[in-house]
């Protein structure tokens, strides 16, 4: 199907080409849950993860300990010292601490590293990536392929308590979030001690400074802390 001229592929297109071939039929459905603005995968991160079925297909090494549902895909491993709290999914070949502390309402994605001293809460990281020892990830979007320099820090939350303001589509507007951490696109690289704001949107293939802020939209508005 090609690209609209939005550059998207357009759900009436789609539709149109189905009923050309197939028959369509009509499903009711209990309820729905669009996903236009990045912070939604959160959300609909809290009501999949309810309803995925458990299961333990990889290995947890002795001293690791799992809290509720928790579900582990093939070829993973999770190392002793490891806290999970469910609900969280992980993925396959995927190597999870040791002495991390992953919260509720986690999605992990295949051949994800987690390191050593790594916390992360509420938050959906996509294959490939790595998160260096030290690091905090909240409430945050992480693309695929990303590498997080050691001591990255994502925030999520401001000190007045306010929503957090984020970008769609180069416009700043308010998430209606009081907890938002980044939006990271895929093959982003943090250098060693990053800290980056709530409601920051990094843009894929961005290589950052050791000791960077960044904030915003970035690249531009990721600078050397002085």
């Amino acid at each position: 199907m090609p690209l609209s001229e939005r550059g998207e592929y357009e759900l009436t297109d789609a539709l149109n080409l189905l009923a050309a071939d197939e028959s369509i039929a009509v499903v009711e459905i209990s309820s729905w849950m669009e996903i236009g603005r990045p912070w939604d995968i959160l959300a609909a991160n809290e009501i999949l993860l309810r309803e995925h079925i458990l299961q333990i297909l990889g290995d947890v090494e002795g001293g690791a300990t799992l809290k509720g549902d928790v579900s582990l895909g093939r070829g993973s491993i999770i190392r002793s010292g490891a806290y999970i709290q469910g609900p969280v999914l992980i993925g396959e070949d995927c190597d999870i601490g040791p002495n991390c502390f992953i919260r509720p309402t986690t999605c992990i994605g295949d051949r994800v590293r987690i390191g050593n001293a790594v916390e992360v809460k509420n938050s959906a990281i996509m294959s490939h990536s790595k998160i260096g020892h030290l690091s905090y990830v909240g409430d945050s979007i992480i693309g695929e392929g990303c590498n997080f320099g050691a001591g990255t820090i994502c925030s999520n939350l401001r000190h007045d308590g306010k929503n957090i303001k984020s970008y769609v589509k180069g416009e700043r507007v308010d998430s209606g979030r009081r907890k938002l951490g980044v939006v990271m696109g895929d093959d982003v690289m943090t250098g060693i001690n990053t800290s980056i704001y709530p409601g920051t949107v990094i843009e894929p293939g961005f290589r950052g400074l050791p000791a960077a802020v960044c904030r915003d939209l970035v690249g531009a508005a990721c600078r050397e802390r002085k």
